[in-house]
């Protein structure tokens, strides 16, 4: 169907047409010089050491739990609120998931106190996502990390943009990963990048992203290497240079970008509140600088939130869930169903969230017509 408001819209221009038919007529459309150039610019950007450009986000959060060593036998603590890509990636290693609840209903982050809770002799990191582009509480974080020796991973997917403390998110722990799907703040329509400062780790990410070779094809098609060697079991995680091309346009749009989307979600405060008092919106009370990838709010606990949502798409308005718990799904054993399992704080916001439109071409007209669609729903 034909929104009135779609959920996102993302807008290309001229500046990414003309990116791509450099790379087409270059001659040259694998990993080489424009991903090189991404990389840089990217790392420059977040100010961090290293950056490696790879085909999607679900493959960089892989290849972060691999560089820090996860296994068979490791236990790694998680939010449950968060797209299961966030848990799949520990569970391709072999380790074992732990899910940990959030702050709270205000701030729908992993919890500090709720990560002490669940470490064990077995536990080897912490993987945190920065939901909707605000902040965990990573000096929190940091330090009980240090106490118990523990990686730190983040998943920073909706988070390209977003600092505390002046320090970006994604460079607090040992690794950070973003995500270019195309849906995000900046996109290359799939892609991903991980970052790092540490060297030990970079080495390692440089080699498995590429089949666990020692050298690349851009490498020996350059003269600076004649052969390689297999070191590793590595992966084919290459982005391509006709995505890297359409990146670095989209992260010289990204600052202006989220800076638009803070407009919008001011008014969308501002309007909630007149109009639906009733409705609780997160993250009010903000820590650092967001990116404000996404606008939740959570419904009245007595509101039926799929009849709302059903009324707004009769209106023409898009809305979305994020997310449906990973620990509810079969997958993670249902961990809803035993109280052992449950996550008080995550199961309920989860009930009462939903998604609304959000994108920086957004009018603030459109704003009205969302507010005005769930004000006649409840």
């Amino acid at each position: 169907m034909e929104w009135r408001v779609p959920l996102a819209d993302v807008k290309l221009g001229i500046e990414e047409e003309n990116a791509v038919l450099e790379v087409l007529r270059s001659g040259w459309l694998t990993m080489g010089a424009v991903t090189q150039a991404f990389e840089q610019e990217l790392a420059a950007f977040v100010g961090a050491k290293h950056a490696f450009a790879v085909n999607n986000a679900t493959a960089a959060l892989h290849l972060a739990c691999m560089a820090v060593g996860l296994g068979e036998g490791d236990e790694v603590i998680v939010p449950s609120l968060t797209f299961v890509a966030t848990a799949n990636a520990v569970r391709y290693t072999g380790a074992k998931v732990v899910f940990a609840d959030i702050e709270s209903e205000d701030w729908l982050c992993i919890c500090p106190d709720a990560i002490e809770e669940k470490i064990t002799e077995r536990t080897r990191a912490i993987v945190v996502m920065h939901y909707a582009g605000f902040a965990c509480d990573m000096p929190a974080i940091m330090r009980i990390a240090e106490k118990h020796q523990l990686a730190v991973i983040e998943d920073a997917a909706h988070a390209i943009g977003s600092s505390l403390e002046g320090k970006a998110l994604g460079t607090w722990g040992d690794v950070g990963c973003y995500s270019f799907f195309g849906n995000k703040n900046m996109t290359t329509a799939e892609g991903g990048m991980l970052v790092t400062d540490d060297d030990l780790l970079a080495e390692k990410v440089r080699i498995l992203r590429s089949h666990g070779m020692t050298t690349l094809t851009w490498d020996r098609f350059k003269g600076h290497a004649s052969t390689y060697d297999v070191v590793a079991l590595g992966y084919n995680y290459r982005i391509d240079e006709i995505r890297s091309a359409i990146g670095r346009e989209q992260l010289k749009k990204l600052p202006a970008g989220n800076a638009r989307r803070g407009e919008l979600v001011a008014l969308y405060r501002e309007l909630l509140a007149e109009r639906t008092p009733q409705i609780q919106i997160p993250f009010e009370a903000e820590r650092g600088l967001s990116s404000y990838h996404i606008m939740p709010v959570l419904l009245p606990e007595s509101s039926q939130k799929e009849a709302v949502r059903a009324s707004m798409k009769v209106q023409g308005i898009q809305t979305s869930w994020h997310y449906p718990p990973a620990h509810t799904f079969s997958i993670y054993g249902s961990g809803a169903a035993s109280e052992e399992g449950r996550l008080a704080i995550t199961d309920l916001a989860a009930k009462r969230e939903i998604t609304l439109p959000l994108y920086p071409t957004m009018r603030e007209e459109q704003v009205e017509w969302v507010v005005d669609a769930i004000r006649d729903a409840l």
